[in-house]
């Protein structure tokens, strides 16, 4: 088989692996609309959103930040939301000072409250520093998610509400966790009006 038809087999079998993880995601609908109830309870109780993750669940944390304090869709307030994963001076004084495995937990202990929303992606559930951060938020009192994947890993006994992909393809479970916070920016932008009536 030549380069170019391997090349293009390639993106049709990666097409059909798509559709069959998201063929399942009809079954975490009711864990979806739990997070969006947290949600708006955070933000009408004056909360905020916290949101962080390695690498490429790193990239989606700032993503959905962003989405929730610029918009989604509507014109709309901002929504308070935060990721720990963009300021590179916490980062690597962190690290070098301390260690990896604490960096987002100190964050956590720094900016957290209990009336807020902590939201750790870690696609294998094994992730030191997203495990360590989001018990030091239970200690808080915040509302605790992981958006995880595989069988869950630890993070499972440790978020409140673990919302695990069940699929073991890394890029898989990323477009799954991508689509849920997706869809929860547009649900947001349905009941802004609801959460903003609900502050005044």
């Amino acid at each position: 088989m030549s380069s170019q038809n391997c090349v293009s087999n390639s993106y049709l079998k990666s097409l059909e692996r798509h559709r069959k993880a998201f063929e399942t995601m009809e079954a975490y609908q009711e864990q979806a609309l739990a997070l969006l109830a947290q949600c708006k309870k955070t933000l009408t109780n004056g909360g905020k959103v916290i949101w962080f993750g390695n690498g490429g669940s790193a990239a989606d944390s700032q993503h959905l930040a962003a989405e929730f304090m610029v918009r989604y869709k509507k014109e709309r307030a901002p929504l308070a939301s935060i990721a720990l994963t963009t300021d590179t001076s916490i980062l690597t004084a962190h690290s070098n000072d301390y260690h990896f495995d604490s960096v987002f937990e100190r964050q956590i202990l720094g900016l957290c409250r209990s009336d807020d929303l902590v939201i750790g992606l870690t696609t294998s559930g094994t992730s030191n520093n997203i495990n360590l951060a989001l018990s030091a938020a239970n200690e808080i009192g915040a509302f605790t998610v992981a958006l995880t994947g595989r069988d869950g890993g630890e993070v499972k006994n440790i978020a409140k509400l673990p919302i695990i992909i069940e699929n073991d393809e890394t890029a898989r479970i990323q477009e799954a966790h991508m689509f849920i916070g997706h869809w929860l920016c547009e649900a947001l932008d349905l009941i802004c009006d609801e959460i903003t009536e609900s502050k005044a």
